[in-house]
């Protein structure tokens, strides 16, 4: 299962995010996202866990939870959305 992990201070790694999650189960990936010009972290990543009963647990735990002194927003994340490869003018 994919989870959102929002709400994260800019300092969060995903390092950081592995450990907390590993607590819960297998992880397969952690993608913290950043800025593409400055490589800051924009507060928001994704964790992959291949069992659906640890991710559930995970969530459950986690979300609410505070995190180097923030409350993180953990859920299911949901489809990526096509992005059309026209912009208006």
């Amino acid at each position: 299962m994919n989870l959102y992990v929002g709400n994260l201070a800019f300092g969060v790694t995903e390092e950081d995010l592995k450990e907390i999650f590993s607590e819960f189960g297998e992880i397969e990936s952690v993608h913290l996202i950043k800025d593409k010009f400055s490589g800051q972290s924009k507060g928001f990543g994704f964790v992959e866990m291949p069992d659906n009963a640890e991710a559930d647990k995970a969530i459950k735990a986690l979300d609410g939870s505070m995190q180097q002194g923030r409350p993180i927003k953990v859920n299911q994340a949901k489809p990526r959305r096509e992005r059309s490869s026209s912009r208006p003018r």
